[in-house]
C-alpha cells in the first residue's frame, strides 16, 4: 500500500504551526486516536527527541515509541517509530502563503509492521489512518486558528 498523504491550509505563520506541530504533548489535542504522549528522552524542540505515544483502537490502547529527527524549522520535520508491532513513518511539511501570513501543511505517512503488525498495518492501522486523517487536520486547523499557543 501507499503512503497516506493530505493537506491544510491554516490562518497562522510558518513558525507558529510549526512550533506548535513539532511538540509532540500537543497531539492529543488534534489527533482523535492519541490519548496520551509521554516524553522519554532527547531535549523537547530537537532532533532525537523520543516520545511514547499512546493511541486508542477499538478497545485496545498500543503504545509506540517514536523519534523526532529530519528537524528543518519551519519547513519539515520526520518522526519515525524505534520499536513495536506498528512503527509509523511521518513526514510533514510547511510552505508559507500570502507572503507568510498563512500556511500550507503537508502530511505523508506510512507505516511498517513487525511480527503481528504485519498484519494490522494494512487490516487495521492503514484504512482507519485513512479515515481519521481528514478529521485530524480539520482539527488542527481549527485550534490554530482560534489562537491557540504554540
Amino acid at each position: 500500500m501507499s503512503r497516506i498523504t493530505g493537506s491544510v491550509d491554516i490562518s497562522r505563520r510558518p513558525e507558529e504551526v510549526y512550533a506548535y506541530l513539532t511538540d509532540p504533548t500537543h497531539l492529543p489535542e488534534w489527533q482523535e486516536s492519541a490519548v496520551n504522549v509521554r516524553r522519554t528522552g532527547g531535549a523537547p524542540g530537537t532532533s532525537g527527541q523520543r516520545v511514547t505515544v499512546t493511541r486508542h483502537f477499538g478497545r485496545r490502547d498500543m503504545e509506540m515509541n517514536v523519534e523526532l529527527d529530519e528537524l528543518d524549522p519551519p519547513r519539515s520535520w520526520h518522526v519515525h517509530g524505534v520499536d513495536g508491532r506498528v512503527r509509523p513513518d511521518v513526514r510533514g511539511t510547511i510552505e508559507p502563503l500570502d507572503n507568510g501570513a498563512r500556511s500550507r501543511v503537508r502530511f505523508s505517512v506510512d507505516f511498517e509492521g513487525h511480527g503481528i503488525g504485519k498484519a494490522l498495518v494494512p487490516l487495521v492501522v492503514k484504512p482507519r489512518a485513512r479515515k481519521e486523517m481528514p478529521r485530524d487536520e480539520q482539527h488542527l486547523k481549527e485550534i490554530l486558528e482560534r489562537g491557540a499557543p504554540v
